[in-house]
Protein backbone atom coordinates (compact mmCIF):
# COMPACT_ATOMS: atom_id res chain seq x y z
CA UNK A 1 0.00 0.00 0.00
CA UNK A 2 1.27 3.47 -0.86
CA UNK A 3 1.91 5.56 2.24
CA UNK A 4 1.39 9.33 2.03
CA UNK A 5 3.63 11.42 4.29
CA UNK A 6 3.87 15.12 5.05
CA UNK A 7 6.98 17.14 4.24
CA UNK A 8 7.38 17.83 7.94
CA UNK A 9 7.54 14.11 8.75
CA UNK A 10 9.62 12.93 5.77
CA UNK A 11 12.83 12.41 7.79
CA UNK A 12 10.95 10.01 10.06
CA UNK A 13 10.58 7.64 7.08
CA UNK A 14 14.29 7.00 6.61
CA UNK A 15 14.55 3.34 7.60
CA UNK A 16 10.83 2.72 6.97
CA UNK A 17 10.17 -0.89 6.00
CA UNK A 18 6.99 -1.46 4.03
CA UNK A 19 4.92 -4.60 4.26
CA UNK A 20 5.88 -7.15 1.60
CA UNK A 21 3.90 -6.80 -1.62
CA UNK A 22 1.41 -9.34 -2.87
CA UNK A 23 2.83 -12.35 -4.69
CA UNK A 24 2.96 -12.29 -8.48
CA UNK A 25 3.20 -15.46 -10.59
CA UNK A 26 5.64 -15.34 -13.49
CA UNK A 27 4.00 -17.08 -16.46
CA UNK A 28 5.52 -18.19 -19.75
CA UNK A 29 3.32 -15.74 -21.65
CA UNK A 30 4.82 -12.85 -19.66
CA UNK A 31 8.36 -14.13 -20.32
CA UNK A 32 7.59 -14.45 -24.05
CA UNK A 33 6.14 -10.94 -24.20
CA UNK A 34 9.21 -9.56 -22.47
CA UNK A 35 11.43 -11.44 -24.94
CA UNK A 36 9.49 -9.86 -27.79
CA UNK A 37 9.89 -6.37 -26.33
CA UNK A 38 13.62 -6.72 -25.69
CA UNK A 39 14.42 -8.94 -28.70
CA UNK A 40 16.08 -11.35 -26.26
CA UNK A 41 14.78 -14.76 -27.34
CA UNK A 42 17.48 -16.87 -25.70
CA UNK A 43 16.17 -20.42 -25.39
CA UNK A 44 16.47 -20.53 -21.58
CA UNK A 45 13.64 -18.01 -21.57
CA UNK A 46 11.37 -19.01 -24.44
CA UNK A 47 11.93 -22.68 -25.34
CA UNK A 48 10.49 -24.95 -22.62
CA UNK A 49 11.73 -28.16 -24.30
CA UNK A 50 15.34 -27.01 -24.62
CA UNK A 51 15.26 -25.39 -21.19
CA UNK A 52 14.39 -28.77 -19.64
CA UNK A 53 17.95 -29.85 -20.51
CA UNK A 54 19.54 -27.01 -18.51
CA UNK A 55 20.40 -27.06 -14.80
CA UNK A 56 17.22 -24.99 -14.25
CA UNK A 57 15.02 -27.75 -15.69
CA UNK A 58 12.60 -25.19 -17.11
CA UNK A 59 12.47 -21.73 -18.61
CA UNK A 60 13.51 -18.79 -16.47
CA UNK A 61 12.51 -15.14 -16.50
CA UNK A 62 14.99 -12.62 -17.85
CA UNK A 63 16.79 -10.86 -15.01
CA UNK A 64 15.62 -7.58 -16.48
CA UNK A 65 12.02 -8.84 -16.41
CA UNK A 66 12.35 -9.45 -12.67
CA UNK A 67 13.91 -6.00 -12.29
CA UNK A 68 11.18 -4.34 -14.36
CA UNK A 69 8.58 -5.75 -11.97
CA UNK A 70 9.75 -3.18 -9.43
CA UNK A 71 7.55 -0.61 -11.17
CA UNK A 72 4.53 -2.82 -10.53
CA UNK A 73 5.53 -3.64 -6.95
CA UNK A 74 6.26 0.02 -6.12
CA UNK A 75 2.54 0.77 -6.37
CA UNK A 76 2.18 -1.40 -3.27
CA UNK A 77 5.06 -0.21 -1.06
CA UNK A 78 6.07 3.36 -1.95
CA UNK A 79 5.93 6.44 0.18
CA UNK A 80 4.52 9.54 -1.49
CA UNK A 81 5.04 13.04 -0.19
CA UNK A 82 1.90 15.17 0.20
CA UNK A 83 1.55 17.62 -2.66
CA UNK A 84 3.48 15.48 -5.14
CA UNK A 85 3.14 16.69 -8.71
CA UNK A 86 5.51 14.25 -10.39
CA UNK A 87 7.72 11.25 -9.68
CA UNK A 88 10.77 10.39 -11.78
CA UNK A 89 12.78 7.18 -11.99
CA UNK A 90 16.39 8.29 -11.54
CA UNK A 91 18.02 4.86 -11.81
CA UNK A 92 19.90 2.41 -9.63
CA UNK A 93 23.06 2.63 -7.58
CA UNK A 94 23.28 -1.16 -7.41
CA UNK A 95 21.50 -4.17 -8.88
CA UNK A 96 22.47 -7.78 -8.30
CA UNK A 97 20.72 -10.82 -9.77
CA UNK A 98 21.12 -13.59 -7.21
CA UNK A 99 18.82 -16.46 -8.24
CA UNK A 100 16.88 -17.40 -11.37
CA UNK A 101 13.11 -17.01 -11.40
CA UNK A 102 11.68 -20.18 -12.91
CA UNK A 103 8.45 -20.07 -14.87
CA UNK A 104 5.50 -20.58 -12.52
CA UNK A 105 7.39 -19.08 -9.56
CA UNK A 106 5.79 -16.47 -7.38
CA UNK A 107 7.76 -13.33 -6.56
CA UNK A 108 7.18 -10.34 -4.32
CA UNK A 109 9.10 -7.27 -3.21
CA UNK A 110 10.27 -6.20 0.20
CA UNK A 111 11.33 -2.56 0.42
CA UNK A 112 13.09 -0.28 2.88
CA UNK A 113 13.60 3.47 2.52
CA UNK A 114 17.36 3.89 2.87
CA UNK A 115 17.64 7.65 2.39
CA UNK A 116 15.63 10.78 1.66
CA UNK A 117 17.21 14.09 0.76
CA UNK A 118 15.74 17.37 -0.40
CA UNK A 119 18.20 18.15 -3.20
CA UNK A 120 16.44 21.38 -4.27
CA UNK A 121 13.43 23.10 -2.74
CA UNK A 122 10.49 20.78 -3.35
CA UNK A 123 12.62 18.07 -4.98
CA UNK A 124 13.22 14.92 -2.93
CA UNK A 125 15.66 12.13 -3.82
CA UNK A 126 14.50 8.84 -2.29
CA UNK A 127 16.65 5.72 -2.21
CA UNK A 128 14.72 2.51 -1.67
CA UNK A 129 16.49 -0.79 -1.06
CA UNK A 130 14.38 -3.49 -2.65
CA UNK A 131 14.63 -7.27 -2.49
CA UNK A 132 12.62 -9.45 -4.85
CA UNK A 133 11.89 -12.72 -3.08
CA UNK A 134 11.00 -16.03 -4.69
CA UNK A 135 8.38 -17.99 -2.77
CA UNK A 136 9.92 -21.05 -1.12
CA UNK A 137 13.53 -20.05 -1.93
CA UNK A 138 16.18 -18.90 0.53
CA UNK A 139 18.04 -16.77 -2.03
CA UNK A 140 16.20 -13.78 -3.47
CA UNK A 141 15.92 -13.17 -7.20
CA UNK A 142 17.57 -9.78 -6.88
CA UNK A 143 18.52 -6.89 -4.66
CA UNK A 144 18.52 -3.28 -5.85
CA UNK A 145 19.20 0.22 -4.61
CA UNK A 146 16.59 2.23 -6.52
CA UNK A 147 16.64 6.01 -6.74
CA UNK A 148 13.53 8.05 -7.38
CA UNK A 149 12.80 11.76 -7.34
CA UNK A 150 9.55 13.31 -6.18
CA UNK A 151 8.62 16.87 -7.08
CA UNK A 152 6.36 18.46 -4.51
CA UNK A 153 4.37 21.70 -4.91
Amino acid sequence: MVTTVSRADIDKYIGYEAEPTEWHTIKQEQINQFADCTLDHQYIHVDPERAKQTPFGTTIAHGFLSLSMLSYFATQYSIVIEGITMAINSGFDKVRFLAPVKVGSRIRAVAKVADIAETKPGQFRIQTDVTVEIEGEDTPALVAEWIGVQIVA
